[in-house]
């Protein structure tokens, strides 16, 4: 699990918005952005490059 205090002073590398917990991945706010990050031995992995688009990101189930 990850630490609250951790999760507060993260922000998406991508777009430098807040993240919020869900479920096993940590989540960008900023709609347009939505980039899932892994988490792995309870260490949030903030790469750009290991993030997963959310469904917001895509239009008729392809990836924009």
């Amino acid at each position: 699990m990850i630490d609250a205090k951790l999760l507060e002073i993260l922000v998406c590398p991508a777009c430098r918005a807040k993240v919020r917990l869900e479920g096993d991945r940590v989540v960008c706010e900023n709609r347009s952005c939505g980039l899932r990050y892994p988490i792995r031995d309870d260490i949030p992995v903030m790469l750009v490059e290991e993030a997963e688009k959310t469904i917001q990101q895509t239009t008729n189930g392809k990836p924009q």
